[in-house]
């Protein structure tokens, strides 16, 4: 990965990490925690591909299996970060453009559920039986809810900041800044903004060259007279 990329993902995963820690671990909700961890990572694997959302989910899952109060096995929420981040980084489009918001609320979706049964399933493994006490089926339902109502509010702001990040001034013309910024498929499908200059340009250029040539035919009129 870039430097440019190392340095914004590290920065996101920590304020992420201390927000979920801090703030969301103590609201106390029913069922699951909203995980602002796996948001974060998966607005970055959207924008830098499976393998950059892979490296990011295991470096960001690795960070929280070391943060307090972590009381499971180092490296078991790094695995599980490390797969979601891979898939979900599968459906960035090669153009950099998501055509809908649909695709991404799918992602988050699938990405809830199947990290909270991936986590159960290791859990499983090492002896760690707590999913079976609180009820499976309840945290899959919570974790899917929260983190759907708390997606719009995080994701495209992830995407936005990692776009831009990528956009480097000294290469506006490269592929880069051909590609739109992949964000704004989260809200819209596209307003035709760009097409809607252009056309105004051209409009502009048309009764420009109407004033020269009216201004060209009155001064002729004058030499004639």
């Amino acid at each position: 990965m870039r430097l440019n990329r190392i340095l914004l993902s590290s920065a996101l995963v920590v304020v992420a990490l201390v927000i979920q820690v801090s703030v969301l671990a103590r609201l106390h909700l029913p069922g699951a925690v909203p995980d602002l961890l796996l948001l974060t990572v998966l607005g970055l694997a959207m924008v830098y591909g499976h393998a950059g959302g892979a490296l990011v989910g295991f470096g960001a899952g690795l960070l929280a299996d070391l943060a307090p109060p972590a009381d499971h096995a180092a490296g078991r929420y790094a695995l599980v970060l490390c797969v979601t981040g891979y898939f979900a980084g599968l459906i960035k489009p090669e153009n950099g453009r998501l055509k809908s918001a649909t695709g991404p609320m799918a992602v988050v979706v699938a990405a809830a559920v199947g990290s909270t049964l991936l986590y159960a399933g290791v859990g499983a493994l090492v002896g760690d039986t707590a999913a079976r006490h609180v009820g499976l089926t309840g945290l899959l339902f919570s974790a899917a809810l929260y983190d759907l109502l708390l997606a719009p509010f995080v994701v495209p702001g992830i995407m936005w900041l990692a776009r831009r990040a990528d956009n480097d001034p000294l290469t506006e013309s490269g592929p880069a800044a051909k590609a739109g910024d992949i964000s704004t498929g989260w809200l819209s499908s596209g307003t035709g903004l760009r097409i809607g200059s252009q056309r105004g340009g051209l409009g502009a250029l048309k009764a420009k060259a109407r004033t020269r040539s009216a201004r060209v035919g009155r001064i002729k009129g004058v030499k004639r007279l």
